[in-house]
């Protein structure tokens, strides 16, 4: 190259350059809810995978392993039956106790296990969260799932044990609204663990609360006595009654114990309570997005 060709670099002019500006995002932002609903989507694969394989290492470091998911609630059921059926003697009235004791500690058992792990799954993954980039969302919902699968073998036992033990129950078609009650309560149980996901990133002490407030709410939703002791008391009897998981309970209760067709009220309210926390979780949630990991 002669030197008359050389290209001298101060004689060059400086091109401008455009860009695009409006397209960027900041790195780690909250996207639109509609967006971050379709990122959930996009997740579910991983969400369902994940929460079957926890399921099933869960308990692989006792020795009999999975039996002990059906084993708790039984060892439950038993010892208030002890307590509440033996001693208390709140069996009075109620037509086949056992059975009706057995629905309510397992279905409990499902929600309890459920609001807690969902309500601690972001605090408990706080180096994921900070490691990652994706939506937040998916650690509880996630924790819901896996509870869900782990359920299956305890709704199977409780209605096993409901046809085994005197006074033994028959099968019917009703059984089959059980799946819609579980799926309502599922619902509601991810709202409050959504809601509390939150709150416990910010506020752990939080969690030495929830197991009190969980334990006051198992003694007020009729598991181990007949709401009719209340009759007497309309204001208790109605805030009673307008409990998620008492309705829960009292839907497969008709279903499984008394072979009736549960009362459209009782899915009214289990219906408005499981969206409304559903879609209420999911904006509080949703909101929070950003603060998660950090702190």
């Amino acid at each position: 190259m002669s030197a008359d060709s050389a290209v001298d670099p101060e004689t060059v002019a400086i091109q401008p350059l455009s860009v695009d500006m409006r397209r960027l995002t900041r790195v780690g932002s909250r996207p639109g809810f509609l967006d971050y609903l379709v990122q959930l989507w996009n997740f579910r694969q991983f969400i369902f995978y994940d929460a079957r394989a926890r399921v099933q290492s869960g308990t692989r470091r006792d020795r009999l392993g999975s039996a002990w998911l059906l084993l708790n609630p039984i060892f439950n059921g038993l010892t208030y039956y002890l307590i509440f059926g033996l001693l208390l003697n709140t069996s009075r009235g109620i037509e086949n106790f056992l059975g009706y004791l057995v629905v309510g500690i397992f279905v409990f058992q499902f929600s309890s296990g459920a609001i807690t792990s969902g309500a601690r799954s972001i605090h408990g993954s706080k180096s994921v969260v900070q490691a990652f980039n994706f939506p937040r969302a998916a650690l509880p919902i996630g924790a819901n799932v896996r509870e869900l699968l782990a359920a299956v073998p305890l709704i199977l036992a409780m209605l096993l044990i409901v046809v085994v033990l005197p006074p033994a129950e028959k099968i019917t078609w009703l059984w089959i609204l059980v799946l819609p009650a579980i799926l309502l309560q599922s619902l509601f149980n991810l709202g409050v663990g959504l809601i509390l996901a939150r709150v416990i990133s910010r506020v752990h002490d939080v969690t030495h609360l929830l197991p009190f407030a969980l334990r006051a709410w198992m003694y007020i939703s009729a598991i181990f006595y007949t709401y009719d002791r209340f009759i007497t008391q309309p204001q208790m009897l109605a805030a009673i009654k307008l409990n998620p998981l008492f309705n829960v309970i009292d839907i497969v209760r008709d279903c499984v114990l008394y072979a009736k067709v549960p009362q459209w009220q009782s899915w009214a309210i289990l219906a408005a309570w499981a969206l409304g926390m559903l879609a209420a979780g999911l904006v509080y949630f949703w909101k929070g997005e950003e603060s998660y990991g950090r702190g």
